[in-house]
């Protein structure tokens, strides 16, 4: 078996080093490791393959931070479940580590943590080594990259994988130096260097934060400017307003700035009278807010509907269910407007969306969407590229966003629920007592919290939505997360459901409390999570939302 293997690595080196058209095992071959997400290459996936294979592992960084940590907490646990030793060593270089990482890796019982102090040793530290040790072979990835998001993902980073036996003097020669620093004098267990370290941490982050607060503010008004995509955007809309076409279609993922494109348009448009329609209260707000910030206050913006009548406004922003009732819809000419937005554009073959475009006759309907494709395309009426006459302004779908690092990088985890209840069960009006019970269980939260608690979060507290299958579920739940010990913080979850019931006060007030940071001043309480079922799951934009749970 070992001569087998011996074979195989001196394949892989020939490929590796003396012609690249000879054909090998990619297990045994020495390799280049980079990020290039054109070529779906990360650091983090031969990371990651290496954990998943090995029997052991140690690894030497200057750096760890959560958001390097947490694409690999599936993996991790996996490995404390096999048992599979690992050490991790890191340095208070520049105080850069997070305590949170640190103590997360720290918590895994499989893995034992230690840093190097660089102020007592007087040297720096700067070591970026990941050892992989399957039985007598060894797989050692050397290079740039410290364990955090950017170097594991995005940056420019180049690392050399290291195939060897154990006997093999390159192998031997770098784990003897890990077991040196592993040893050294200035290397100190969790124990010793976590409490203090936490403590400078906090101090230089403070320091940092009070530094920012003295530099001049910018004025967003005058740095705003559009991105790429909405570059191309309006360069595609004024040659389709050339070809004296009516109707144009935005498909735009989630988050890649389909409000701010419609505004840039606006503006170099220079249309003066402009309706943009969406579907939820709180969103008027939000969009009239990004438009002021983008035009200067020679543009009147307004809204119309709850209590709000704005009518002479040049740029009105209204929800589609108040524009379709006639006491505000026969306020203006059908002819009033030179332009009138639809966000949600999906949703546009609904009779209040045809009631008001059968109304209005303005220069241009431009919709707005992430998501055109329904299962009902096929109806006549129905077909959301019919409706705005095949004419697409620009289209940047989910991945290519990702691509152009255009949204907040995210981490899914398929987590195993406790609940065996069926599908079909769920959808049913009503459940059984022992079905629901099971659901609503102390066993069922103790497991989510546990979950919530391990895969964590980005940003001082957690803010999440919870997303239940039935209304009285999330009811439930929310009242007993509410009598539940938060183990983050030591107190109580603070927690509501918010369902197609809720008034759009209380929509508004829930959002609210649940972007705070918890330092306000006031009377009310920031909240921990939402739970709901239907009506959080498009035209929402609550930024501050840094878990999502999927139960």
């Amino acid at each position: 078996m070992y001569t087998n293997k011996k074979d195989e690595l001196y394949a892989g080196f020939q490929t590796a080093y003396v012609d690249g058209t000879l054909a090998s095992n990619m297990i045994y071959r020495p390799q280049f490791i980079s990020n290039n997400y054109k070529e779906g290459k990360k650091v983090l996936s031969a990371i990651e393959d290496e954990l998943r294979m090995c029997d052991q592992f140690q690894i030497s960084v200057a750096f760890i931070t959560m958001s390097g940590i947490t694409p690999l907490l599936q993996t991790l646990k996996e490995l404390e479940r096999k048992g599979i030793p690992g050490e991790i060593l890191t340095t208070n270089y520049l105080n850069f580590s997070e305590p949170r990482a640190l103590k997360k890796l720290n918590e895994l019982s499989n893995i034992t943590l230690k840093m190097y102090d660089v102020e007592r040793a007087n040297e720096g530290f700067h070591t970026k080594g990941y050892i992989f040790k399957k039985e007598e072979i060894y797989r050692i990835i050397i290079g740039s990259s410290n364990i955090t998001s950017a170097a594991l993902t995005l940056n420019k980073e180049w690392n050399s994988k290291v195939i060897s036996t154990a006997q093999g003097e390159m192998a031997q020669e770098i784990v003897k130096e890990f077991r040196q620093l592993w040893a050294s004098p200035f290397t100190l267990d969790f124990d010793e260097f976590y409490k203090q370290y936490q403590q400078n941490y906090e101090i230089i982050k403070h320091q940092r934060e009070i530094a920012k607060k003295e530099q001049v503010p910018s004025i967003e008004k005058y740095t705003l400017k559009p991105n790429r995509m909405q570059v191309q955007f309006i360069a595609n809309l004024k040659k389709i307003l050339e070809r004296q076409e009516e109707r144009a279609l935005l498909i735009s993922a989630t988050g890649t700035g389909k409000t701010y494109a419609s505004a840039f348009a606006m503006r170099e448009l220079g249309f003066k009278r402009v309706l943009f329609l969406v579907h939820r209260g709180q969103l008027a707000r939000q969009t009239k807010v990004s438009y002021e910030n983008v035009f200067d206050k020679n543009i009147t913006m307004g809204l119309v509907g709850a209590g709000n009548h704005d009518y002479e406004s040049d740029y009105i922003f209204a929800t589609i269910q108040t524009m379709n009732r006639e006491e505000h819809l026969r306020k203006f000419s059908p002819e009033h407007f030179d332009c009138i937005i639809l966000d949600e554009a999906h949703h546009t073959a609904a009779n209040t969306y045809q009631k008001v475009m059968s109304y209005f006759k303005p220069r241009l309907w431009l919709g707005m969407t992430a998501t055109p494709d329904k299962r009902d395309d096929n109806i006549e009426g129905r077909n959301i590229y019919e409706i705005f006459n095949h004419e697409i302004a620009y289209e940047i779908r989910l991945q290519q966003a990702m691509e152009e690092d255009m949204l907040c990088p995210f981490h899914y985890f398929g987590i195993q629920d406790i609940s065996t209840i069926e599908d079909s069960d769920l959808k049913s009006k009503k459940i059984d007592a022992a079905a629901f019970n099971e659901l609503t269980s102390e066993q069922r939260v103790k497991h989510i919290v546990e979950q919530a608690a391990y895969y964590g979060y980005s940003g001082s507290r957690v803010k999440g939505l919870i997303f239940c299958s039935r209304v009285d579920e999330s009811i439930v739940l929310s009242n007993q997360f509410n009598h539940t010990i938060n183990p983050e913080t030591g107190k109580y979850f603070r927690t509501l459901a918010l369902n197609g019931s809720a008034s759009e006060e209380e929509r508004q007030s829930a959002f609210e409390r649940l972007a705070m940071e918890g330092g306000e001043s006031t009377d009310v309480e920031p909240l921990d999570y939402i739970f709901s079922v239907e009506i959080l799951n498009e035209g929402v934009d609550i930024v501050e939302v840094n878990q999502v749970i999927m139960l």
